[in-house]
């Protein structure tokens, strides 16, 4: 049953802040900016859409989508940041919203082994992606009067996320991502701690090659088994899907040949 609401999609849908927002208004500034520049000039062609975006701070916990019944039109996304960290707030919130570009914000999306990594790495390179977009559009416009000079404080957040020598999940590699997959598959498909750098680094090259292909994130999980299926099917199942809401399909073969699946 589609959450889509017929006149607004995921780009345009109201914001309402939750929980502890020390600058409410501004908070609400940055969010709509970032969610502007990453889902900006994308066709949103999922009909699994949310009808409003529901974004709380906690000050414990990680970041989550909340899967919920309560409120079935609304996403509920989780941060925990601190008051004025903008880029933190950025880096977040693009990662939980590339979640709900993925169509994993209802009750039913709980995350299934063995191929939820692929979604993670997918969502985790949309966010750092879209720092570099809302760099220059900082740059470029602020969301604060005089402000243009933040935007190097994004772009320093954005390059420590990717530093070879950072111990966290997306730090850089020389290892290409078919050996990276060849070598960890079998703790991946077990959900256990894998750095994934260089699945990011891999996916992010494909996403700034070809800005349009990003598009088929929402085409992911519309099948009832979700990441359920083995990476073969579960790229097999993209494709199919791409073909049903008429989304280019570039993304899941690109994946194919990145990984050495095709």
């Amino acid at each position: 049953m589609s959450a889509r609401a017929s006149t607004s999609n995921l780009l345009t849908v109201p914001i309402q802040l939750l929980g502890d927002w020390s600058y409410g208004e501004a908070a609400l500034r940055v969010l709509t900016r970032v969610r502007a520049v990453n889902l900006g000039k994308l066709r949103l062609l999922s009909d699994r859409q949310p009808a409003k975006l529901l974004i709380e701070n906690h000050h414990q916990g990680p970041p989550a989508v909340w899967l919920h019944r309560d409120q079935p039109q609304a996403a509920s996304i989780i941060l925990n940041v601190g008051a004025a960290d903008w880029c933190k707030t950025a880096y977040q919130f693009g990662h939980e919203l590339g979640h709900v570009f993925a169509n994993s914000w209802q009750f039913s999306a709980k995350p299934r082994l063995p191929t939820q990594w692929l979604e993670e790495a997918l969502v985790e390179t949309f966010s750092i992606h879209g720092l570099r977009l809302l760099a220059d559009n900082w740059e470029r416009s602020p969301p604060f009067a005089d402000d243009q000079a933040f935007a190097g404080a994004i772009r320093k957040y954005r390059v420590d996320l990717l530093r070879p020598d950072k111990p966290d999940s997306s730090a850089g590699s020389s290892e290409n991502a078919a050996s990276w997959l060849h070598t960890n598959r079998e703790q991946l498909e077990a959900g256990q701690p894998v750095s994934r750098g260089p699945a990011i680094q891999g996916i992010l090259a494909v996403y700034e090659s070809d800005r349009a292909c990003i598009e088929d994130i929402g085409a992911l999980n519309r099948w009832p088994e979700r990441s359920s299926l083995p990476i073969d099917a579960y790229l097999a199942r993209w494709k199919r899907s791409c073909t049903e809401i008429g989304a280019g399909g570039a993304l899941p073969s690109r994946l194919e040949q990145l990984f050495g699946l095709a």
